[in-house]
């Protein structure tokens, strides 16, 4: 049911647990760094980095890439981190195996194959110069950010980023917000202005207000492996004018976006994307796909610039889905502390309406929001949400304040798409553990059909979360591969009919908070046995369907040929780290080619 109509919320709770098995997967030692890990003087050590859930190696299973920052006076400057999935619960870092080495103030990560060789790519943002790893197809990378043209030019403070074919040519372009202007030999130090006072009384790292914005990118692919910066000419670097708008804070004026989270997805069911941005302390933005090489800024007409009362609020991650399962895709949008997380409900028109209240997001204010990410965590067909909470102000640990420092993380269970129950304390203490959450991602690490979590952490280790069902609720994931379109499919968009229900998805890179997601599309089929049939369709125009297939498995369906491979989803002994194996290993057994419709 859709539509915001109440709904009883089911007398017991589905027997859940999230799991944190962060050391035992071999990931204990992966330190984030940020500047100062005790009191930090700027904003460029508060905000944190992402974190990158993909398949770099083809063998069929989720890997872990996690951006990491460095400080301003480090000796032994630290790099980003991958680990390779071992198939076992556990995972082996193989960062300088695979040439991630490089060092700088990583803040966002999106994965895409820019090249369609088959091997997907990776793209990191930073202040500074921005880095493109070309996956080589054998478990190493080349950084060509410079000879590709998107690296920047090295004054920017890279943001949020994903990989889009905006003109639909095949080929994946890519867009980066960039989020203020900054230069810490001229930055002001805590409590030297108003912006740098927290309850005008504690100082604290100043901005984003007093800085100048930055200036989003984005880039096209010109298919010889080199990308041409387009951000004039399609509209993305002149949104409307901020400064000259009616939003004015305690005097402020913003210039430039803001820019933090971002994401790409047909807003409109159009069947081109369009690319939101959640600003900080500015009204967000909805780029429209003007389908002739352009872009039209439209979120304050669109409702989903500010919030219901008509306040820019601090955004900082954007997640996407059908979370009503109407056919249209809807956003959600974390903010500052003393805020609420935003849920824009689509319209069906490509229009929002800010639906946070009506549907249970504001019982939590006094969390900060960084990573978020719909998912459907009990595989009961409802795309459930989560939060990695965390402040951005180290000088509140310790004080007794209505806030901390560090916080819990939230999880919203889905009541049939009417509202959002708060059920963070049902899932085991590990969803509860104090830390201060940045980037978050979201995937089927060990192949057993439930989506677990990875969470990057300001100056401390990730965190794990794996997702330890005991109902036996139905699932089905489907990995896409484009021809004509895009290898990685990215812009595709499947719909699952089963159980009387019909319910969507879109491959999308990016999102979160500085993070990507696993691209296959996970669906939760809650009692359904059958799935009456899958469809596809591709950035390219072209449609596939398959029909009358088994639930519990992972389809791999390609782009004018249908069906290629199945997995089938296993229950097997616990291994020594208590993880699951899930699907039968690498090799996926073969199934019958459905033609393309």
């Amino acid at each position: 049911m859709a539509g915001g109509a109440a709904i009883a919320t089911p007398n017991t709770l589905p027997t859940f647990v999230f799991t944190d098995i962060t050391a035992q997967a071999g990931l204990a030692h992966a330190l984030n760094v940020s500047g100062s890990s005790s009191s930090k003087k700027f904003l460029l050590e508060e905000m944190g980095a992402g974190v990158a859930l993909f398949d770099y190696d083809n063998d069929g299973w989720l890997d872990i890439f996690l951006v990491n920052g460095t400080s301003f006076d480090t000796r032994h400057p630290p790099t980003s981190y991958l680990f390779r999935n071992n198939r076992d619960g556990t995972f082996t870092d193989v960062t300088r195996q695979a040439g991630l080495t490089h060092t700088g103030w990583g803040q966002g990560c999106c994965v895409g194959d820019y090249d369609n060789d088959g091997f997907d790519d990776l793209f990191v943002s930073y202040w500074g110069r921005n880095a493109l790893y070309r996956n080589n197809g054998n478990g190493t990378f080349t950084e060509v950010a410079e000879k590709a043209g998107v690296a920047g030019t090295g004054r920017q403070w890279g943001a949020g980023c994903c990989f889009l074919d905006y003109n639909r040519d095949g080929l994946l372009d890519l867009f980066v917000a960039n989020y203020v202007q900054f230069d810490p030999a001229h930055a002001p130090l805590p409590g030297s202005s108003l912006y740098c006072r927290y309850n005008n009384s504690i100082g604290v790292p100043c901005g984003p207000q007093g800085f100048a914005g930055g200036t989003n990118v984005l880039y096209r692919n010109r298919g010889d492996g080199t990308f041409e910066d387009v951000s004039e000419h399609s509209g993305i670097a002149n949104p409307r004018s901020i400064a000259s708008s009616s939003f004015v804070t305690q005097g402020w004026r913003p210039s430039g976006s803001y820019g933090m989270g971002a994401a790409a997805a047909d807003f409109d069911n159009d069947g081109w994307p369009d690319i939101y941005v959640a600003c900080d302390s500015a009204p967000s933005l909805l780029y429209h796909n003007n389908r002739d090489g352009t872009f039209s800024e439209l979120a304050l007409a669109s409702g989903c610039a500010f919030d219901e009362n008509g306040v820019a609020l601090s955004g900082m991650g954007v997640a996407v889905a059908d979370f009503d399962g109407d056919g249209s895709l809807d956003l959600a949008r974390t903010n500052f502390s003393d805020q609420i997380t935003v849920l824009y409900r689509n319209n069906g028109d490509g229009t929002f309406s800010d639906a946070s209240l009506r549907y249970g997001l504001g019982i939590n204010t006094k969390y900060l929001g960084f990573g978020v990410g719909f998912f459907d965590y009990d595989n009961d067909g409802w795309q459930d949400l989560f939060v990695a909470n965390g402040h951005v102000y180290s000088q509140l640990a310790g004080r007794n304040l209505h806030v901390t420092y560090k916080q819990p993380s939230l999880l919203y269970r889905n009541i049939q798409g009417g509202r959002f129950e708060d059920v963070s304390t049902h899932l085991g203490p590990a969803i509860q553990n104090p830390r201060v959450g940045r980037g978050c991602a979201f995937g089927d690490l060990n192949n057993d059909g439930n989506v677990d979590i990875v969470i990057n952490n300001l100056d401390a280790p990730p965190t794990i979360l794996r997702n330890d069902s005991k109902n036996q609720n139905s699932w089905l994931a489907i990995k896409c591969l484009g021809t004509k379109s895009n290898r990685s499919a990215i812009g595709a968009r499947v719909s699952v009919e089963a159980g009387q229900r019909v319910r969507i998805g879109e491959v999308m890179s990016g999102g979160s908070y500085y993070s990507h997601n696993d691209l296959r599309l996970h669906f939760g089929l809650g009692s359904a046995q059958i799935v009456d049939s899958v469809t596809i369709s591709w950035p390219s125009g072209a449609k596939t369907t398959v029909a009358k297939t088994e639930v519990n498995q992972l389809l791999t369906i390609e782009e004018g040929k249908g069906l290629i491979k199945s997995a089938k989803g296993t229950s097997v002994p616990r291994n020594k780290v208590g993880n699951s194996r899930g699907l039968d290993g690498p090799v996926l057994r073969e199934l019958h080619t459905v033609a393309a419709k």
